[in-house]
């Protein structure tokens, strides 16, 4: 095992640039932080280092209802034009939390603020640009034809703050930005669903749940690009993936288990199931316990509102036995799944099984 010291002499004996070793120090501490506690074959995750975390968090979200505050007391009191003085306090908000983020993410490096300051960005610039787009009349009479435009500039923007900061958090609100920006686009040409359920029955009228499909196979295929660019998961791309497999999960299974569930029969059930199963196989190759636990939750919270009666709570036991079941033998489980796929997928850029050897 490589320590500072040995790196050093690297170094002096001209093996490797300065360069080079501090990236090999930045990834051996990156590798400690999401390796070093975790059993064999666990998958990383981590909201926050310790309690002064939390505590800045703290005293972020008590700024942020101050500033709300004070923002309102002005807004109610400005004599310029609203959309103007929306502008106005979302530029010093938004400047006031990026230079909060230079701070807590790009210096101390802090997980818990970092997320914190994410969600605060996406609100901001949300609130401010719905301010100044948005025409509250139109969206009154059904008319959203006004916000499209506010959301995708917020999203932009929260895509800029990402690829500034690298806060994996963010990318999941780029998606559920991009998410929210296609459903409106579509309600203005296609017109609002007659109910809520139709937004994600494939045999429903209007693009609403093909979107959502779409969408999560697309969040779907750029978790797995950031997962397969970084298999022993010591990095923020492992990170990033994480964060876009517990958006695209719900996504997928949403769609399709409505549809399912609205033809109420037993056949549908059963296909249910073998799709549930598919998610599972899925998130067992992959080795994302994320992707799998997002799936099986939106499932049980589906059985609780929508299905009801003694199926659902079958189906609630049923799942809970399944997840337990799952994370006693995940690894021996994956090894034996690992050995039976053929030669052509790369699992040389997928997490390395424990038990593949044995």
């Amino acid at each position: 095992m490589l320590d500072l010291a040995d790196i050093k002499a690297a170094v002096s004996a001209g093996l490797i640039t300065e360069a080079q070793a501090a990236s090999l120090t930045s990834l051996a501490h990156s590798r400690r932080g999401a390796r070093e506690n975790l059993a064999v074959g666990d998958e990383p995750f981590e909201l926050f280092k310790g309690f002064n975390e939390i505590f800045i968090v703290v005293g972020l979200g008590i700024l942020s209802l101050g500033w709300a505050g004070i923002v309102g007391v002005a807004a109610s009191s400005e004599i310029t034009n609203p959309q103007q003085a929306s502008v106005l306090y979302g530029s010093i908000g938004a400047v006031a939390l990026w230079a909060l983020s230079e701070y807590f993410v790009r210096r101390r490096r802090m997980v818990a603020p970092a997320i914190a300051l994410s969600v605060l960005f996406a609100m901001n610039a949300g609130l401010a640009l719905t301010a100044y787009f948005a025409q509250p009349f139109m969206v009154a009479q059904e008319d959203f034809a006004s916000l499209p435009l506010p959301f995708a500039i917020g999203t932009f923007g929260l895509f800029v703050y990402w690829f500034r900061f690298r806060v994996p958090f963010a990318m999941a609100m780029i998606a559920v930005g991009l998410f929210i920006v296609a459903m409106l686009m579509a309600a203005t040409s296609s017109g609002t669903p007659e109910s809520p359920s139709d937004l994600f029955l494939l045999s429903a009228g209007g693009p609403f749940a093909w979107i959502t499909l779409a969408l999560g196979i697309a969040v779907f295929l750029v978790a797995m690009m950031f997962d397969m660019s970084d298999p022993h998961r010591v990095t923020r791309r492992s990170a990033n993936g994480f964060w876009l497999h517990v958006v695209a999960a719900p996504a997928l299974v949403n769609t399709v288990a409505l549809t399912l569930l609205a033809r109420d029969s037993q056949g549908a059930n059963l296909a249910l199931l073998a799709i549930l199963a598919g998610f599972a196989f899925v998130a067992i190759i992959i080795d994302r316990r994320s992707f799998l636990i997002a799936a099986i939750g939106y499932i049980v919270t589906l059985a609780a509102t929508v299905m009801g009666g003694d199926g659902a709570a079958m189906t609630v036991f049923v799942l809970g036995l399944v997840l337990l079941l799952l994370g006693a033998f995940w690894e021996r489980i994956r090894a034996v799944l690992l050995r039976l796929l053929p030669g052509f997928i790369p699992l040389h850029r997928l997490p390395p099984s424990t038990f593949s050897r044995e």
